[in-house]
């Protein structure tokens, strides 16, 4: 059994907030700088540069990427040989997200109420995902959401009378809906089975993983790359300009699911698609 310090956890979450909203991951960058050698639409070409010269001044000055530095999704992947000591684990990582925020002068976006509102003033609570896995490490991965993004991500419990088809469709349809609103070139998440909040969160953990990687099942690996075909096809382009640029990645993540359903979430974020992992 390894003893790890709640403060330690508070320290690294602190440290990540910070770096994954001034620094872009190596595969999203490399991903937008392909395709801006591949494109041939002056106006979408001039608004990639922009981009590009953007999370260059973010690493080199050390500032945010993007003024909305989103709402703190923390996954942590907890070995079952941990013991987590010196305080409460939700605490301690809600204290990670407080300091980081204020640390590095991000903007605090979160409301106590959804319906009522009113700013937390300190972009808690963290959206916290834990699993139990073996070991005796911890898997911290801070992925900051902005809300332009998710707001144009949506969930559909399929039959499974509508096949793959059906997701093929579902995807596109909510792909061409979002248009320009989620700042393409988009990165699309997309998770496929379990039930409604588990397809969800597939979408999500989907986000996290590099676009230059694919699935490790090559009858959805050849999805993803046929889909990203397709949402290139629609010609919204970046930030809706038009161009062969409307999505620089598409990955999916599955799980089993009941015999009477297929659900099909689709979570959409922008060409801003931060996260930052380190193991404890």
């Amino acid at each position: 059994m390894r003893e790890i310090l709640a403060e330690v956890i508070t320290e690294t979450v602190e440290r990540l907030c910070i770096e994954a909203n001034e620094y872009l991951p190596e595969d999203i960058k490399c991903a937008i700088r392909s395709c801006r050698a591949r494109e041939d639409w002056p106006v979408a070409q001039n608004v990639l540069d922009q981009i590009i010269e953007n999370f260059e001044i973010a690493q080199n000055q050390q500032m945010p990427v993007c003024q909305d530095t989103g709402m703190a999704c923390v996954f942590l992947e907890i070995g079952q040989d941990v013991h987590i000591a010196g305080g409460d684990l939700r605490e301690a990582v809600d204290e990670g997200v407080r300091r980081g925020y204020e640390k590095g002068y991000l903007r605090k976006s979160v409301v106590a109420d959804p319906v009522r509102r009113g700013n937390t003033g300190d972009n808690t609570p963290a959206m916290l995902y834990t699993e139990i896995v073996p070991g005796e490490q911890i898997k911290v991965t801070v992925g900051p959401k902005g809300f332009g993004s998710e707001n144009m991500s949506a969930i559909h419990m399929l039959k499974p009378s509508a096949g793959l088809q059906g997701i093929k469709d579902f995807i596109l349809e909510t792909v061409e809906t979002a248009g320009p609103n989620p700042c393409p070139p988009m990165v699309v998440g997309v998770g496929i089975g379990g039930t409604f909040d588990k397809a969800a969160l597939l979408a999500k953990k989907a986000l996290m993983r590099p676009v230059d990687s694919e699935n490790p099942d090559p009858f959805y690996a050849d999805l993803e790359k046929e889909m990203l075909e397709k949402i290139n096809q629609l010609g919204i382009g970046p930030q809706g300009f038009g161009g062969r640029t409307t999505a620089i990645g598409l990955n999916i993540e599955t799980m089993p699911t009941h015999i009477a359903g297929m659900p099909c979430a689709v979570n959409i974020s922008c060409h801003v698609t931060r996260h930052k992992t380190e193991i404890i």
